[in-house]
């Protein structure tokens, strides 16, 4: 399957960091303290960021993309277990103190992010603070939607199964939907 190039940044579409949520939750001197260090990377489509078993090389804080993290059975099967757009970061086990992951993280929609080294986060995150706030927060968040994609995916049908990843998707591309009582009625 041929890759989906990333959309061309307009100068009306200018990134910054603060254009995922984390990073915009930040007080000024934390994210200040990491703005040098943040690089702003293309995510293209399919692409793995870290493999089941590898290490992790970067934090990436998408900003217009989606990330998939897999698990990886024994046999090469995988089922996603999370989700990870502007509203989060990839690569939690280098602030947690993991040396690798069990999972996989896939580039499900193309994008751009911003991508951290591990010393500048392992550094702000040690220093405790607002930052490691976040990040614990974030983490709490990410484990609840792990528990609760297993829940979905043992109980519920495709249909349902379906509509919550495109319900976690929207929430993690479009800034935001507007939308009536009597739009959302209408036949």
């Amino acid at each position: 399957m041929p890759l989906v190039k990333n959309p061309p940044l307009s100068p009306l579409q200018s990134p910054t960091p603060r254009q995922n949520q984390l990073l915009a939750a930040l007080p000024a001197a934390d994210y200040e303290r990491l703005l040098p260090h943040l690089e702003l990377v293309p995510l293209e489509l399919g692409v793995a960021l870290y493999e089941s078993g590898g290490q992790e090389r970067f934090a990436y804080f998408p900003i217009n993309s989606i990330v998939s993290l897999l698990y990886v059975m024994e046999d090469g099967s995988s089922a996603e277990i999370a989700v990870v757009g502007k509203d989060g970061v990839v690569g939690i086990a280098l602030f947690m103190g993991g040396e690798s992951t069990p999972s996989r993280a896939v580039v499900q929609s193309a994008g751009y992010g911003y991508r951290l080294g591990p010393s500048a986060l392992k550094s702000a995150f040690g220093e405790g603070g607002e930052l490691q706030h976040v990040l614990l927060r974030y983490t709490q968040a990410l484990i609840t939607q792990m528990a609760q994609t297993a829940v979905c995916n043992r109980h519920h049908a495709v249909e349902q199964q379906l509509c919550r990843w495109l319900l976690l998707s929207i929430d993690r591309l479009l800034p935001q939907i507007t939308a009536s009582q009597g739009l959302a009625a209408a036949p």
